[in-house]
Order: C-alpha cells, then structure tokens, then sequence
C-alpha cells in the first residue's frame, strides 16, 4: 500500500507511516535498550565475581539497591529479571523483526510499503511506552519485579513475596501486554505483506531466506503469544482480585495464611512455555535467513538446499509449538509425558541440522570475501553449532534433571537466543547499512568489534557450561556460600573480565554506527556487494516509495550466482540471450 510523502518532521522522522522510518526506530530504541541491558548484565556478574565486595562508590548512585556498599539479595533479582526481559523482548525481538523486519521485507518482496502503515506505525508506538513502563518500575516502592524473566508464581501473584513483586511486578505485566499487543500488529502486517503484496514474477519459492524466516516468525508469534496474554490477565486477577488460577491453598507468607486455593503455578509454566519456546524460534529464524542472505554475495555461490530449507524452517516452526514442556522436566511431571515431550524436542534437531548443514554447505567451492558481515555470519554458524550441541543436553529428560538448575543452561540459552540472534543482527547491519544511509560503517572497528566479541563470547558462556557440570546453580547471590563452589571463583572472575571486554566491544559499535550514519563513506553505487535481491535495485538510501519509477518484475530466484567471477543474476534481470537466439 502506498500513502502521500510526509511534509513536515513530526510525520516524517516521528510519527511516520513509511516503513524504512519505522524499521529505524524499532532499530535504534533496541540499541539503547541493549545498552541498558549490557548495564544490568555487568552489575549482575560483578556480583558473582566478588559478592562479598564493597563498591562504596556505588553507593551513593544507587542507595536503596547496595547499602553499605554491598547489594542487596532483592536489588540482584531484579537485576536478573530485567535484564532478561529487556534482551529477550526490548532488545533482540526489537532488534531483528521490528527492526529489520520492518525495513526489508517492502524492499524484498518489491512493495511501496507494508501492507497497513498506519498499523505499523502503531505498533512502534506501543512497543515505546512498553519499554518505558518496564524501566519505569525501577522508581518505584520496591523496586523492579524480581521473579526471573519468566514470572513464575508465587512471587509473581503474590505482593508480599519479595519486594519486587509489588507495583514493580504490576509494571512488568502492564509493559509486557503493551509489548504482545504491539508484537500481534507487526506479526498480521509482516504475513498480509508477504503473502499479498509480492511484485510480479516473485512467486513464493523465490523469495529471500530472510523473507521465509520472518514470514514464519509472524506466524509463531500471531499462535503462540495469545495464551501468555490470557495468562497475564489471569496473574493480574491473582494479584488484584483475589481468584486463585495459578495460586493452590496452604500458600503462607510472613506468618501469614493466605485464602487462595484451588490454584497451580504449573499452569502458568504451562501457558508462559507455550509461547516461550516458539520465542525461540521467532528470533533465531529470522537471524539464520539473515546468514543466508548476507553469506552468498562474499561466497559467490548459491545457497545450497534452497527448497529442503524452506521445509525444514517450517518443520521447526511446527515442532517447536509441541515441545514446550521440556522447560518442565523437574516440574513433577509424569516420566512417560516427558519422554514424549523430549521425543519432539530431539525431532527438531533433524529439521535444524538441515538448516545448519546447508549453511555450510553454501561454503562449498566459495570464493571468499573476507569482509565484516560475512565474519559475524561464521561467527553465528560457530554459535549454532556449539549451543545446539548443549540443547542435546536439555532436551532429554535423564540428563536435563542434572543441569536443568544450573549455569549450564545459562550458557546454552545465551549461545542461542543471545549471540546467535546477535550476530545476526551485526552482520545484517554491517551488509544492510550502506542501503540504509548510502554510507558505510568503518571497516577497520567492523572487524575489531568482531574479532573482540567472537573470542570474548566463548570465553563467557562456554566457562558457564562447564560451570553449570560442576553443580553451580542460577540466579544464585552468592557463590561463596557453598564450599563445593568456592573454588570456581576464579571461572567465575575470569568470566566477569570477559563480560567487561564483550561490553566494550559493542561500545565500539555503537560509536562507529553514531558516526558513520553522518560522517561514514559515501556509497555510490544501489549495490555495493554485488548482491542479487530487489532491495539492491533501488538507490541508497530508498527514496518514498522505495523505487522512483515502476516496481521490478521479478525473473530469477535469490541466490543465482555463477562459477566465474562476476557471474551472477540478480533477480529484477532478464535472462541472458544465448548468441544467435533473438530477444523474446
């Protein structure tokens, strides 16, 4: 759909329908939430490193959460839960669907814009009163909610629990609903995008990967999000009207008996993995189809599987919507459920292992250019390979009772749905940028962020494998309290130092995409890698519109690249007429 150019700033730059504009903000208000959820993450891994330690200094920015210099068991809780919720929901989801979501999926599929702008428009604007309700609770009477990102009952239902589970654990439910709500009006307009506005001669088997991930995500999302929206408004009746859905009888607090009954806490678990695990999926897909795309153009070779990829992406999708009970092993639930559920959840490694081998594959014969964004696409190949190893762990019941309450899952989850979906979004923003802003990032502090994060990410969460086999339990205060652990510190010190210099390095790029947005080379050509999708047939930065004259009709697929050098076919050129044959 097509709407006026904006004339003046505010439905320009601020309440802007052109999808570009909204793909930028989504985009940019995740880096700030990444740079508040970095914060959290290195207050948390001081505290582990040297828990006894006093940071008298800190005392005087943050006098409720470290008095007399050390913090409080409740401030760190909230610490944890915060800073999972804003990397899961604020940050990656943001960063990848929203963002890039946004951006491409018009310039990919040869559309003016999204299917409903002005929808678009409002899903931005819920997602930032979302964000902004979620770190408002941290200036409230008790601060932050502090039942794990999760929001297992009772310490979600119940006020008393624990400071956090005040108007801080009402903020969190609020924040979270606006933030579903906002998810559920991206998720249509991606789908009704994709599947009605393709240009002309863009049948469904020649989109981009990209295109197919986010097309699957929406549509996890638009099933899976709807049971944890009921279930917030179940936890909100818990918490403010007194019914008992996930609260049982004999619950007591502060010598107190509380009247619920009837209720399980199990049923929350239920509805919030129902959805949880397919958020997986949504964000780890759409940073695969990234891979793809951004791997071919400095391979020079096609993707390999084209077609078995599709299948598989679906087959995960549909797997991963059965096999949310493997988050419940240690629940007390039946052995002959859970085995049925570890069934499904090793299944996916089939469909997964597809992807995966064709993503190398791809490498096959390549003529490799060695430029940043294709060093963050093998980097997250490194990534899948050795997080989905760890999820052979916790998908089998026997082996997940050990490590299910240790850093052992910790490290496997950052793996995954942490640097995986990072570097992602690193490698489609180093190949998307001069598309963007027609300027390029610095390549010199492109491949320094880099080779700082790669090395720094195993050195982090490989350690917290090994920690987790050694017994090391999460969201635990303080290590030190266990003899079994104190001689771990060092891991636990080394991982912190570690923490510190990954945080760095995505300061670094941070500052090069500040600069460059103004100040970086100025790219001259529509395509600068070479690359054969519709999004490179339009000039840097798209103008309104996205092409200045007729939509391109499509006559190739994606990937169509030759053995030679400079063979290729990008998708809007005709095919080449062999000598002695006329034009059709």
């Amino acid at each position: 759909m097509s709407h006026r150019e904006p004339g003046g700033f505010w439905t320009r730059y601020v309440f802007s329908r052109d999808h570009k504009v909204i793909g930028l903000q989504y985009y940019f208000t995740a880096m700030a939430m990444g740079v508040f959820g970095g914060l959290l993450a290195l207050m948390i891994r001081v505290q582990i490193a040297w828990p006894a330690h006093d940071w008298g200094w800190l005392e005087k920015l943050l006098p409720d959460a470290l008095a007399g210099g050390v913090m409080k068991p409740e401030f760190y809780l909230a610490l944890v839960t915060m800073h999972g919720t804003i990397m899961v929901f604020f940050v990656v989801s943001m960063a990848l669907l929203g963002g890039f979501g946004n951006y491409l999926i018009p310039l990919q599929v040869g559309a003016r814009d999204m299917a409903f702008p002005f929808l678009n428009m409002l899903s931005f604007w819920l997602a930032v009163p979302a964000g902004l309700v979620l770190l408002a609770s941290f200036l409230v009477s008790g601060g932050a909610a502090a039942s794990g990102w999760t929001a297992y009952p009772p310490l979600s239902a119940v006020k008393e629990a624990v400071p956090g589970s005040g108007l801080g654990q009402t903020l969190w439910i609020v924040g979270m609903a606006l933030f579903i709500a906002s998810f559920t009006m991206g998720g249509l307009n991606f789908a009704t995008t994709i599947l009605n506005l393709r240009t002309r001669g863009l049948s469904m088997f020649r989109l981009p990967l990209t295109i197919w991930t986010l097309l699957i995500s929406s549509v996890l999302g638009l099933l899976a999000f709807p049971p944890l929206t009921a279930a917030a408004i179940m936890l909100l009746f818990d918490r403010e009207a007194g019914t008992s859905f996930f609260l049982p009888s004999g619950l007591v607090f502060g010598d107190k008996p509380l009247a619920h009954q009837g209720g399980s806490p199990l049923l929350w678990q239920h509805l919030f993995w129902f959805l949880g695990h397919p958020e997986v999926y949504i964000l780890i897909l759409p940073a695969l189809g990234i891979a793809f795309d951004v791997m071919a153009p400095f391979v020079r070779r096609p993707v390999f599987g084209y077609r078995a990829t599709v299948f598989s992406l679906w087959a995960i999708a549909a797997l991963s919507m059965v096999v949310w009970g493997h988050h419940m092993y240690v629940s007390g639930m039946n052995p002959l459920l859970g085995e049925v559920f570890a069934i499904g959840t090793l299944a996916i490694t089939v469909p997964f292992t597809v992807v995966g081998v064709n993503l190398v594959a791809s490498l096959w014969g390549a003529r490799f250019r060695f430029e940043t964004p294709l060093l963050f696409v093998l980097g997250l190949l490194s990534f899948v390979g050795t997080g989905g190893l760890g999820g052979l762990f916790l998908g089998n019941a026997v082996s997940d009772m050990y490590l299910h309450a240790t850093y052992f899952v910790v490290g496997h989850f950052h793996f995954m749905i942490g640097w995986v979906t990072l570097f992602g979004v690193f490698a489609g923003t180093y190949y998307w940028f001069p598309k963007m802003f027609g300027r390029a990032l610095n390549e010199r502090l492109g491949k320094l962020h880099f080779w700082l994060s790669f090395p720094s990410v195993y050195v982090i969460f490989l350690t917290m494998h090994f920690l987790g086999f050694s017994g090391m339990m999460r969201h635990l205060y303080d290590p030190t309290q266990y003899e079994f652990l104190k001689p771990l510190s060092g891991f636990n010190q080394l991982i912190t130092v570690a923490a510190f210099v990954l945080f760095f390095a995505q300061l670094l790029f941070l500052i090069n995409v500040a600069w460059s947005v103004r100040h970086g080379r100025r790219v001259a050509e529509a395509d600068p890698w070479e690359a054969n999708t519709l999004e490179w047939t339009t000039p840097s930065p798209p103008p309104h519109g996205n092409w200045p004259g007729p939509l391109p009709e499509v006559k190739a697929g994606p990937y169509e690249y030759g053995p030679g050098p400079g063979e290729r076919r990008p998708q809007a050129e005709p095919p080449a007429v062999p000598v002695g044959q006329p034009a059709a």
